[in-house]
Order: structure tokens, then sequence, then C-alpha cells
């Protein structure tokens, strides 16, 4: 049997299977099928027709791709945007200076005419998801090779494209794999680039508990921005212009005043990054022991550099607020999921998955000939990538790291090509850069990539180190930050009226950078090679496993595609005598509050608020105002700002995190200890209104109380 037919199988089998209700991250045109009974059963009113329709509005046409990173949904006849504070926070950065600290202070503009442009942000609309894995798989069985499939899928899949889009200009598509290339789905997009920042709360809320309460419970994080999204007069995407309008969305969501209580039904649209739940051992030992490894040791090192430099000057905290922040998320995500990976066993559990499997193949020849060396194919390629993968890990997280080097080596190339323009991209480095706090990085980064690369697989930079400067790294540095045109736009373009711009690739910063990219196809093709043995690999198991699992419902790892989940609002006991409550309330801010430590800050109007509980609407029943609440939807990276949604279809919160004790979520859902996290929708729309004084854009969202 081909494995087309062997997955043709399994998922029809699925589309008739029970399914777990609160693990899975859903395709959205399969949840009829796979997903109308238990969604009722759950305690959901709104159908599968509601949340997924390609010929009428449903709510996967207010939800978006926030930047290409996170998630937001439509709250308005006039395009407001919903997302999290995180997610807008390098938007919000750039905008930001001395002057007008929107991080620290907040913002909120109180007419059209006040929202801010925010330069290279993008908003992402699904239109529609199609299977065409039988048109991919006919094409492609009778090619010869791995290069002839590629390149007919390549053929297919544009020829896929063109007919769907056909004259609809706006359209763009993609053919997107899944299941590692056993199944694939045509996916039509619209993409909006006019888009506008209108609110956000100061860092004391939207970040409130920082590093410290980054991926813990209890929460009181009020973490949530408000764009909108702008079109032309025709209601189409257009490029920025004082004449376009608030765009009138197809769906936007209804907001609830209503609540929750333990039980209830919760359910998340948005688009979770990537998981691995097929995830090999070989490959949970490479991600333990090398790839977080490596990560947390080397940014660790970097980020204590930025924070104490950041602490330290007013104009440094905004220069590197956003490039610490996406450092120091994955840095703490990776340190607790080595700690769960312990902790919950996942590797004896990922052991017992592969002697399951290899038992099931080894009962038929037949699964012998098709799946009887997926894993060593796995095991194999894992091993040839291991060869090479750390010092390809601690040049990137190291001396990659180095600014000035980056900089220089990238604007050395570009001003070959178009000096003029070049020249006028340069602004936005120069306003997020510090001199001073590079140079300290570059020592520090280049130091502990000598303290852990054996000198046979360094850069050839270390020779030079060695030989002129007697292996001092500080020298070394010091002469590159003296002597470079790069290390400000002034010099640059003094040294440029004066040179031809095919010189400046000669200055000392592109000396690093030029050392990295000479040594680095040394590591690049082992790299490639192996990682195609682990996806051919990686095909074989997951078509057995389909096929091994054919009465039980198999959901497709995370790709940044739109998926459903669907749960509830549930506490959890994270070890013997301790129980976490499922909500958090105004009380748990006042009782964090540290005024020595700015990660615990309390702005004085929130505290008047509170003391005088001038909460109206948004208080609970019991007069106390929510903050955060939990869930147990399956979520990872991507999904942060994802609408969360009561069994009606309307908006109770926003998606913002995960918690620690489930930080090998992404290899294993655990449904006693995985919980989201969320901003009660509640709180945002207090602080907007009692805080921001910006109560007027709630007169255009449908609120229901």
């Amino acid at each position: 049997m081909k494995k087309t037919k062997l997955l043709v199988i399994a998922l029809l089998v699925l589309l008739v299977s029970p399914v777990r209700a609160d693990e899975g991250m859903w395709l959205l045109p399969l949840i009829e099928k796979m997903n109308g009974k238990a969604l009722a059963e759950k305690g959901f009113t709104l159908t599968p027709e509601e949340i997924y329709n390609i010929n009428h509005s449903s709510l996967k046409d207010a939800i978006v791709q926030f930047g290409g990173g996170c998630t937001g949904e439509i709250v308005s006849k006039n395009g407001l945007i919903f997302t999290n504070h995180h997610c807008g926070y390098s938007y919000i950065q750039a905008l930001s200076s001395v002057e007008h600290n929107y991080l620290k202070d907040g913002y909120w503009a109180m007419n059209n005419s006040e929202e801010l442009r925010a330069k290279g942000l993008y908003v992402k609309f699904l239109d529609s998801m199609t299977d065409v894995t039988k048109q991919i798989n006919d094409a492609c069985k009778d090619a010869k090779n791995d290069s002839e499939r590629d390149s007919i899928i390549s053929v297919v899949s544009n020829r896929l494209v063109k007919n769907a889009v056909g004259g609809r200009k706006h359209l763009e598509g993609t053919v997107t794999d899944f299941y590692s290339g056993n199944a694939y789905y045509l996916i039509l997009t619209k993409t909006f680039y006019d888009i506008r920042f209108v609110g956000t709360p100061p860092s004391s809320i939207g970040k409130f508990g920082g590093d410290t309460d980054n991926w813990m419970w209890p929460r009181h994080t009020g973490d949530f921005s408000v764009f909108r999204v702008y079109a032309d007069v025709n209601n189409e995407p257009a490029k920025y212009s004082k004449e376009n309008l608030p765009y009138n969305p197809d769906k936007f969501l209804t907001v609830s005043l209503k609540g929750y209580q333990k039980g209830d039904p919760a359910m998340i649209l948005g688009y979770p990054g990537r998981t691995n739940r097929f995830m090999t051992v070989s490959e949970l030992k490479e991600q333990r022991d090398i790839s977080n490894a490596i990560s947390i040791k080397m940014r660790g090192i970097r980020q204590d550099i930025l924070m104490k430099d950041m602490r330290s000057n007013p104009k440094i905290m905004i220069q590197y607020a956003s490039k610490y922040a996406g450092s120091s998320n994955g840095w703490k995500k990776w340190i607790g999921m080595n700690k769960t990976f312990k902790t919950l066993n996942i590797e004896e559990h990922n052991l017992e998955d592969e002697a399951i499997f290899k038992s099931w193949v080894n009962k038929t020849k037949s699964r012998r000939k098709k799946y009887g060396d997926a894993l060593d194919l796995v095991n194999a390629g894992v091993a040839k990538k291991d060869s090479i993968f750390p010092y390809l890990l601690y040049l990137m997280e190291g001396p990659a790291k180095i600014e000035l080097s980056t900089f220089a080596f990238q604007t050395a190339l570009s001003l070959q090509q178009d000096s003029l323009n070049t020249l006028k991209s340069v602004d936005k480095f120069y306003k997020d850069y510090s001199v001073s706090t590079d140079r300290k990085v570059a020592k520090a980064m280049l130091k502990a990539y000598k303290e852990n690369v054996d000198s046979t697989m360094r850069i050839n930079i270390f020779n030079r180190i060695d030989t002129a400067y007697n292996g001092s790294i500080d020298k070394y540095v010091d002469y590159i930050f003296d002597n470079s045109v790069f290390t400000s736009k002034e010099k640059l373009v003094q040294y440029l009226s004066n040179h031809t711009a095919f010189s400046i690739e000669k200055d000392p910063a592109c000396q690093i950078m030029s050392s990295i990219m000479h040594f680095y196809p040394r590591l690049l093709t082992t790299y490639r090679s192996a990682s195609k043995d682990i996806q051919d690999g990686k095909k074989k198991y997951i078509a057995g496993i389909l096929q091994m699992k054919k009465g039980k419902a198999v959901y497709p790892d995370a790709n940044f595609t739109m998926r459903m989940t669907y749960g509830s609002v549930l506490p959890y006991s994270p070890r013997d005598a301790v129980f976490y409550n499922y909500y958090t309330t105004l009380d748990g801010v006042m009782q964090k509050e540290d005024p020595n430590n700015w990660e615990f800050e309390v702005p004085d109007k929130l505290k008047e608020l509170w003391k005088n509980k001038d909460f109206e609407q948004y208080a609970m029943p019991s007069g106390e105002m929510p903050c955060c609440f939990l869930t147990n939807n399956d979520i990872t990276g991507g999904n942060s700002g994802s609408p969360v949604l009561n069994g009606a279809g309307e908006l109770i919160g926003l998606a913002f995190d995960g918690n620690w004790e489930s930080m090998s979520s992404d290899v294993l859902f655990n449904p006693n200890l995985q919980r989201c996290i969320c901003v009660d929708v509640r709180y945002v729309l207090f602080i907007i209104d009692k805080f921001g004084g910006a109560g007027y854009l709630l007169d255009e969202m449908n609120i229901n109380k």
C-alpha cells in the first residue's frame, strides 16, 4: 500500500474517531468532522460553521496573524485590534524616545489623527485552507529522486496558487506541508500593511512582573496593546497613506463582560508557531543537552550586560528593551523546558512511544519495509548534526551577536549596490544602538566562545588575536571599536564622502563577520545533509504513526497556520499541598508591589482606582477587579495575543503565556499541568477606560454585559 493511501485511510478514520477535548491544535477545515460533537459536549453553543466558513463570515475572519510572530483579533467595526503588549513591544519601542517613552509611560490616541504609524507592521487574514494532498502526491508519484520531487512540488504548488488566486489581486497563496510532508494544504491569505498604534498601558502594567513572573502563575500582567487596520477607499490593502480609512472587517468579535466560572468552555483561535509532538528520543537529547544548554549559557552572559546598562541609562533602556525581551523570553523558556524534561520524565515517555512503534512495525513484513528504517534515519541524522551543531550554536549565540560587526558587514555589501538607499536605512540601527554596550558584549561573547569551542573549530579571527594582540581579546575588540567608521552614522557618512563604497569592506568591524562567513559553509554543508536525513526519517515515522493510530485523532504539529484549541477554565495543583486558583485579581498586584524593584512598580493612578474600588462594570460579582485567568487550552509561541472565547464565541480574554510546570509542552501535552495564562478582557477594558481615559474606543465595540 502506498503512503498516500495510508494517509487517506488514517485521515478518514480520524474523522469518525473520538478526540481529546483539551489537547490538540486542530485544522479549521476539519473542525466540523473532527470536533463538532466534542465541542457541543464541552458546552460550546457556536457551530463549526460559525468558526470556519469560506462562503460566509465566520470567527476566522476576525483573527489575524500579527506581524508574523503573534496573533491578534479584530474587536470593532472600525478595524481595532487587540493583541499582547509583548507582541506590540518592538513597534512601540521603535516609536519611543527619551522624550516620548511609550514603553515606560504608555500611550493612548484620543482620536484617529493621534494614532501612530507602526512602520514595518502587517497583519494577515486567512481566506481559506484547502487540502491538496492528492494533487501533490499524484504529480510526484513518478519522481525519480528527492530533487525531482521537490521540483515537481514547486511547479504544482505555483499552479495551484495561481489558479486559486485568479484575478483577486490582493490574495496571496502558498502550499504548506503538514505531518512532515505527509499532507499538503493550499492556504490563501490577505495582508494589510497600514497598521497604526492606538494605545498601550505603561510597562508597569503591560509588563508587570518582568522576567521574574514570565512563564509563572499566579500572574497579574495587563499584557495587551491596541492597534488599528487601515485600508484604501475600497476597503482593500494599501500602503500607508493619510487618505486610507479604518478597515471595515467581515467579522469582529463580541466582547463579553459576563466573565467565567471554573469548568466553563474556553476556545482559542490563533497562529501557534512550532511544536514537536512527534519528537524522537535522540532529538530530545539534542534539544536538551545542546540547543537549550548552549543558548541558555550564552544568552545569560549577554543579557546580564544588557540589563546592567539598561538599568543605568534611560536611553539604553529604550534602545535595548525589545532586543532584551526577545532574548530573555526564549532563555527562560529553555531553562523551564530542561527542568520539566526531567521532572515529567519526557525522555522515558518518548522511549516508550518508540518501543511501541517498533513493536508495531515489526509485526508485518510490509510495515518493516515501509517504516522499519524511520527511526534509524532520524537517529543517524541527529548524530551527524550533533557533530557540528554545538559549534554552530556557539557561533550564532556568540560572535554573531556582536552588532557592530554584523551591521558593518551587511552594510558594506549593500553600499556596493545602492549607497543612497542604504544610508537612508541605517537610521534605525543607530537609533537602537549603544557603542559602549556593544563593546562590552563583544568582549564577553568572544571570550565565552573561545572558552567553549576547541581551537580547531574556531573562526580564524582568533589567529589574528593570538598573533597581533598577544591573545588579548580586550585589546582586539578595543582596536575594532576605536578604529571602525561604523560606530556612528556621522563617521560613516564622512568616510563615504571621501572613499568609494567598495573600500568600506576593509573596515575593522567587518573582520569578525567576514571570519564567520568564511567558516560558516564548513558547518552548513553537514547541517543541511543531516537535516535532510532527519526530515526523511520523520516523514516515514509520522506516516507510520498515522497508520498505527488509525483509531484515534492525530493533529499535525504547529507550523504558524491558524488552529483551534478548545478546553475549559481550570485551576491546577503543580505539586503536593499546592493549589493554584484559576483567576487573579487587582488585589494581587498591590500585594506584589515593590517600589524598589522596577519589575513590580505600580502606577499611582492604578493604586488610586484600586483603593477606591472604582471598577464600575468591569468588576466581578464579588466586587473584585479580575486580572488574569487560566484555561487548559493547547497553545505555544505564536498564540500570544490569541483571543480566548467563551462557549458562545465571545471574547473573554487574550492568551499570553504558558505556565512554568509545563514548559515541555511543545513536545508533550500534560493535561494535568498544562495551562494557558490569559489576561481578562474586563481588565483590558478597565485599563483602557478608567486608567487610560480612552473609553471612547469602547463605543465602537459590541460589548455583551
